[in-house]
């Protein structure tokens, strides 16, 4: 091996740059391709991490894959705690889970860093406990945002309509953000840059099921607004977006179901048919990188659609192992622009 002397850095006009001492030692069959950017940006752009789950015991396994690719999710780490129920969202860095149930509600908030692959940290409480909320929280660059669950008491098992949020670049507890225009669990949601979306969920006992789709602007506090319907009422479902387009993937009403729709998320109206997944799936999640989705859960299936186009999923590869109840988050969804 050979030495590599830089006696000094010149701009692309010639004129001198940086100076730089000493010997960079290198080697292979062409030059030095320097990493640019911040540390944390330097790989691991295009991830989606699957959160928790059941498989049936509760969990606090996180799996990742490159959504741009195929293949099986590869380990990335654990949970702070075991648990299912949770809601998961993220930047182009980080992402973070909120509460869940292991086996009581939890009002913890976990956080990881995408291009790393050692697990989550400790990031702050929500208002209260909470599981079943959406398995796609969401939000966008800034902000992360949870609505709907319950708190899971038995003396209090009911369904809740608010929202909070956290600044997803700090740690701290999260703040509230307003009001889902009904109580609801179990929900699927996506964003684009400026809004978020919630559609679908489940209310009860005896379970009954929604069809409303709601959104509001993430850069206010306020309650959600009508945007339109689903087909029909269902609910455990995942949901993922380009910056335009979101998608409703599978889910239950009550049995499971392989429907595929989407919406405008800058339009109001009702859903359109998109296409099917390979099986009828319920209890699932889904993330995106803006332009392709990939679901999974219910067993240890992933599928993937493209999202601007229109057509039935094809599989991507398997889960570490076959769960339900499990939340999803990626570092380019539609949120991120």
């Amino acid at each position: 091996m050979s030495d590599f002397r830089i006696d000094k850095i010149t701009n692309r006009d010639g004129s001198t740059g940086t100076q730089i001492c000493g010997v960079s030692t290198f080697s292979g069959t062409s030059g030095i391709q320097l990493p640019v950017g911040p540390t944390e940006y330097r790989g691991g752009r295009g991830r989606g991490v699957f959160c928790g789950g059941e498989s049936p015991t509760k969990i606090n396994t996180l799996d990742y894959i490159t959504i741009a690719s195929t293949g099986n999710a590869k380990d990335f780490g654990d949970l702070t705690e075991v648990k299912s129920n949770n809601s998961s969202t993220g930047s182009s860095t980080r992402g973070v889970v909120f509460g869940g149930e292991n086996p009581s509600a939890s009002k913890k908030i976990d956080y990881f860093t995408f291009s790393s692959k050692g697990g989550a940290s400790d990031f702050g409480d929500l208002l209260d406990v909470r599981r079943g909320a959406s398995s796609n929280a969401s939000g966008n660059e800034i902000r992360g945002i949870t609505g709907g669950g319950n708190p899971g008491r038995s003396a209090d098992n009911y369904e809740t309509n608010y929202i909070e949020y956290v600044t997803i670049a700090t740690t701290g507890d999260s703040s509230e953000f307003g009001d889902l225009i009904k109580d609801e669990t179990y929900m699927a949601a996506f964003a684009s840059p400026t809004r978020i979306v919630w559609g679908g969920g489940i209310s009860g006992p005896p379970a009954t099921f929604s069809q409303i789709i709601q959104y509001k602007e993430i850069a206010s506090t306020g309650d959600t607004v009508d945007f339109g319907q689903l087909s029909a009422p269902r609910g455990s479902f995942g949901g993922a977006a380009s910056p335009t387009r979101g998608l409703y993937l599978g889910g239950k009403d009550p049995g499971s179901t392989d429907i595929i729709e989407y919406i405008t998320i800058a339009a109001l109206g009702n859903t359109t048919d998109f296409g099917n997944l390979t099986a009828s799936m319920s209890n699932i999640t889904a993330c995106s990188n803006s332009i392709r989705a990939v679901a999974g859960g219910s067993n240890n299936v992933l599928n993937y659609v493209q999202i601007m186009t229109l057509g039935n999923a094809i599989d991507f590869g398997d889960l570490s192992a076959g769960r339900g109840y499990l939340s999803a988050c990626s570092d380019s969804h539609g949120g991120l622009g």
